[in-house]
């Protein structure tokens, strides 16, 4: 198995590369010796792991794709990381022209979906900082009106990182007919009186991901969009209620997706329900149709359904599961209704 950039790589090491032109490969060999190649100048950036891997420094004037075949010895399957840079992978494919070549999701996915005590732990610690937040939203302490989409989104992007996370990874602020758009740009939108606002955030704590999705309405709530929200408040829980092991992942997305249809919404709900989460956003396993993968303990996820109406308005309402033995549950506990408030 071939690691290069990306999560598997500090997942099995404790060590991320940086995204240079410089390569930095982790070779797992099936008989469970381990090298990991870097770049010289790279090297005092390692943490060593003594009979997890041995590291091989590479200078600049080395070859450092041949020195990756050379340790590949005679494998004729090699598994490589999703994110590593095709252009190595196009220079090392004439060095090994009988290897087949796979997806090393298929070797460390099932490893990272199945998050353990500790890693469970800095999800709900990641979820809580996210939630308060969300409360600061719910509360009317993050103004809304006459400030821009992105000056919303760089305020909540701050104090994400006021509550304790590493990195900001997405603030998704949509206003009226901007929140139809589920990815959303925040940009020179003024936000008005009387219009929905969905907002969209996380980022990463302690290695660990945050995910969540709140809207609200700035005055008093339309009808039309009150009776939606109580189909969408519906959908989300049915499908964290679906959440539980033994269930397919295609379930999860099924159940949300058949309250929203059946209430005659459902050409408008354009995405999955949810995906996996973890050191990554967006992991596996994922929550939508064909997926019949069973979930099993520890497995993380998003249960995010939304109803969007082109022109007019859109909304999401999203929570982080985790499957355990006694039912799912929810890293976030933020209001789930639709909150009218006064910023």
């Amino acid at each position: 198995m071939l690691l290069s950039v990306g999560h598997d790589l500090p997942y099995l090491t404790g060590y991320h590369a940086m995204p240079l032109e410089r390569l930095t490969m982790l070779v797992v060999g099936r008989d469970g010796v381990s090298t990991m190649i870097v770049p010289r100048l790279e090297v005092p950036r390692v943490v060593e792991q003594p009979g997890v891997f041995t590291i091989v420094a590479w200078n600049e004037t080395d070859n450092p794709v041949a020195l990756v075949a050379k340790h590949l010895g005679n494998a004729r399957t090699i598994a490589v990381g999703d994110q590593m840079w095709a252009r190595f992978l196009v220079e090392l494919l004439p060095l090994v022209p009988n290897a087949r070549f796979v997806r090393a999701v298929d070797v460390v996915g099932g490893l990272r979906m199945a998050k353990d005590k500790a890693e469970i732990a800095a999800l709900a610690a990641a979820g809580a900082a996210a939630d308060r937040v969300a409360a600061q939203l719910h509360a009317g302490q993050i103004p809304l009106v006459g400030r821009t989409e992105a000056q919303v989104s760089a305020d909540i992007s701050a104090r994400l990182l006021a509550e304790g996370h590493d990195v900001v990874n997405f603030a998704i602020v949509a206003a009226g007919e901007n929140a139809a758009s589920p990815h959303h740009h925040p940009g020179s939108r003024v936000i008005a009186k009387d219009e929905i606002v969905l907002c969209d955030f996380g980022g990463t704590m302690n290695g660990y991901c945050s995910d969540i999705t709140r809207c609200v309405v700035t005055g008093e709530i339309p009808r039309d969009i009150a009776e939606a929200y109580d189909v969408l408040f519906a959908a989300q829980a049915a499908g964290v209620a679906a959440g539980r092991v033994g269930a397919s992942c295609e379930g999860v997305d099924r159940v949300a997706r058949d309250v929203i249809a059946a209430a005659g919404f459902g050409e408008y709900f354009v995405h999955r329900t949810g995906h996996g989460i973890g050191m990554e956003a967006h992991e596996e396993p994922y929550m939508v149709s064909g997926n019949t993968l069973p979930i099993a303990a520890g497995h993380a996820f998003s249960v995010e359904p939304g109803i969007y109406i082109p022109g007019k308005w859109g909304m999401r309402l999203e929570d982080i599961v985790v499957a355990t033995d006694a039912g799912p549950v929810s890293m976030n506990s933020a209001d789930h209704r639709l909150v009218s408030v006064r910023a």
